[in-house]
C-alpha cells in the first residue's frame, strides 16, 4: 500500500469512528441531562453494543498494519496526520491488549455505575455505589497491566491523563504547593471573613438561567455553536467546534455555585471552539491534555471570573436580575465574597487557595486504591480522615464527601491531579500573557474577546497537535514551573486579606 493510499484509509477509518463516538456522546449527554431514571438499562445495553463495534473497528490486524506502516513513514506525513497516527498507536497500546468481552463489559459497568452514582449521591448512600466502584478499580488495575505490565498501574493512568506526570513528579509538586499554601491558609484563618450571606438568599432558578445566558454572552460564546443543559454534576462535552454542550446545576440558595460552573464549563467550550478548522473530524480536536483543558476552564473561572475587573463588569447585570437579594451590596462586596478563602467540603465550590488540597485528598485515595492498600468499603472513612487532616473540616455525609464527584463512576482514576495542574498552568499562562497585554484592563473595558484571541493563538488553535509540555513552551517560553501558581495565590490572597 502506498503512503497516500494509507493516509486516505486512515482518514476514512477516523471518519467512521468519529461518527460512532459522536452518536455515543450525544446519547451520554441526553442520558445525563434529560433521560428518565429507568432509561439506564437500555442505555447501558446500547452503549455496550456500540462499544463492541468501535472496538472491532480499531482492534484488527488491518488497522494494526496500517498504523505500523504510517509510523514507519512518519517523516513523510504532515504534522496533523503524524500526530493522529501517534495518538492512534497510543490508544491501541491499551485496546489491543484488552480482550473484547472485558472491554464491552467495562463499558456496561461504567454506564450502570454512572446511573447508580446519581441515585446514591442524592440518597447519600455510599454502600449502594461501592460494589460498582470496586469493579471499576479492579478493571482499571487490570487494564493498566495489560497495556504496560512494566509500569505501576497508577503511573500508567496518570500518564494517560497528563503525559510525563507520575506519582514521583506529583508527590514533589503537591508537597511544594502544600508547604507554601498551608501556612498562608492558617494566617488567613485568623482574619475576619468578608460578608457572604447575601450569596445564599433565595435566587429563583429561572432568573439564574438568565444569568447563565448573560455570562455566556460576556464570554463571547456563540450560542449557535454551544448549548447549555442541567445535570447533577456539571460537565462539558464537545462533538466538534460547532457543537459544544455545557451543563450546570442550579441551587436556589447558592448563586455563586452555578454562576462559576457556567464560567468554568464555558472555558472548556471556548478552548475547543478555538481549534483550527483543520481539526474538525480529527481525533486531535479538543485539547492537548486534561491538565491543559482544565487550565482553560479554571483560567476563565478564577483568574478572569473572580477578578475584580470581571466582577465590576458583570455586577450591574447581576444586581438588575436580583435587586432584592443584593440590596445594599456593591461590586467590591461581591468581589470579596466570591473570593473568600476558607476550608470547605465541596471541591467544585472551593476557593482558589484551598482548592488543591481537595485534589490532594482524591490523589492520596486513588494511590491507595490502585495499589490495593485501601478497600473500596473503607473509602468514606479515609476520605473523612484526610479532609480533617488537610482542611480541618468534618464530613457530615457521603453526599458531601466521597460521593460528591462523578469521576470515579466513569472510571477516571488519575484525572483529579489535572485540576490542580491546570490551575498551576493557568497562573503560568497569565504571567506570559501579561508580557503582551493587560488582561484586567481589557476585561474591565468589556473587551474579553482580546483575551480569548490571545489564548486561541497560543493554545486553543493547536487542539491536540502539540503535546502539553510542548504547548506550554510555545505559550510561555519555558517548562512548567509551579512557582507561578504559588506566587499568584500568595499575592492575590495576601492583598484580599491585608496580610
Amino acid at each position: 500500500m502506498e503512503i497516500k493510499e494509507a493516509v486516505a484509509k486512515l482518514k476514512e477509518n477516523q471518519k467512521l469512528l468519529n461518527a460512532y463516538w459522536h452518536a455515543m456522546g450525544v446519547m451520554y449527554y441526553d442520558f445525563d441531562t434529560v433521560a428518565p431514571k429507568n432509561a439506564v438499562t437500555g442505555f447501558s445495553d446500547t452503549m455496550a453494543t456500540l462499544s463492541e463495534i468501535t472496538y472491532k473497528l480499531s482492534v484488527n490486524e488491518e488497522n494494526f498494519a496500517l498504523l505500523d506502516l504510517l509510523t514507519e513513514h512518519a517523516s513523510e506525513l504532515d504534522e496533523i496526520t503524524r500526530r493522529e497516527v501517534e495518538e492512534a498507536q497510543k490508544g491501541l497500546k491499551l485496546l489491543r491488549n484488552i480482550p473484547m468481552d472485558e472491554y464491552v463489559e467495562y463499558q456496561r459497568i461504567q454506564s450502570e455505575a454512572n446511573s447508580v452514582w446519581h441515585e446514591a449521591k442524592v440518597k447519600s448512600d455510599y454502600p449502594m455505589f461501592e460494589p460498582l466502584l470496586k469493579k471499576l478499580v479492579e478493571y482499571n488495575i487490570r487494564f493498566a497491566k495489560y497495556a504496560a505490565p512494566e509500569m505501576d498501574p497508577y503511573d500508567y493512568w496518570l500518564n494517560e491523563f497528563e503525559e510525563g506526570f507520575t506519582q514521583d513528579v506529583l508527590d514533589r509538586y503537591f508537597e511544594k504547593v502544600k508547604a507554601a499554601l498551608v501556612p498562608l491558609i492558617h494566617r488567613i484563618g485568623e482574619k475576619p471573613q468578608p460578608e457572604a450571606d447575601f450569596l445564599h438568599k433565595d435566587y429563583p432558578v429561572f432568573k439564574q438561567r438568565e444569568l447563565s445566558d448573560y455570562l455566556m454572552e460576556v464570554m463571547g460564546i456563540d450560542r449557535d455553536d454551544c448549548a447549555i443543559g442541567e445535570t447533577e454534576h456539571p460537565f462539558t462535552t464537545g462533538f466538534n467546534k460547532h457543537d459544544m454542550r455545557i451543563t450546570t446545576h442550579y441551587y436556589e440558595n447558592a448563586l455563586e455555585s452555578s454562576m462559576y460552573s457556567v464560567i468554568h464549563e464555558g472555558g472548556h467550550a471556548t478552548y475547543e471552539m478555538g481549534n483550527c478548522d483543520e481539526l474538525i473530524g480529527s481525533p486531535l480536536a479538543g485539547g492537548a491534555s486534561c491538565g491543559m483543558h482544565e487550565s482553560q476552564s479554571r483560567f476563565y473561572e478564577n483568574i478572569i471570573g473572580r477578578s475584580k475587573a470581571f466582577v465590576e463588569l458583570v455586577f450591574p447585570r447581576i444586581k438588575e436580575l436580583f435587586p432584592e437579594q443584593l440590596e445594599g451590596v456593591d461590586a467590591e462586596m461581591f468581589y470579596k465574597a466570591v473570593n473568600r478563602a476558607e476550608p470547605s467540603l465541596i471541591r467544585t465550590e472551593a476557593d482558589e487557595l484551598t482548592y488543591s488540597l481537595h485534589v490532594l485528598v482524591r490523589y492520596e485515595i486513588e494511590k491507595k486504591l490502585m495499589h490495593g492498600e485501601l478497600d473500596t468499603k473503607d473509602v468514606p472513612a479515609e476520605w473523612n480522615r484526610l479532609y480533617k487532616e488537610y482542611l480541618g473540616v468534618d464530613v457530615p455525609c457521603a453526599k458531601e464527601g466521597c460521593l460528591q464527584d462523578s469521576h470515579w463512576s466513569g472510571g477516571s482514576f488519575g484525572y483529579f491531579p489535572s485540576y490542580s495542574l491546570g490551575s498551576a498552568y493557568g497562573a503560568q499562562i497569565l504571567h506570559a500573557m501579561k508580557k503582551e497585554m493587560d488582561p484586567d484592563a481589557l476585561v474591565r473595558a468589556g473587551e474579553m474577546e482580546k483575551v480569548t484571541l490571545w489564548l486561541r493563538e497560543h493554545i486553543h488553535k493547536y487542539g491536540g497537535i502539540k503535546k502539553p509540555a510542548e504547548l506550554l513552551r510555545i505559550c510561555c517560553g519555558e517548562d512548567f514551573d509551579p512557582e507561578y501558581y504559588i506566587k499568584y495565590l500568595t499575592d492575590k490572597f495576601s492583598e484580599l486579606y491585608g496580610l
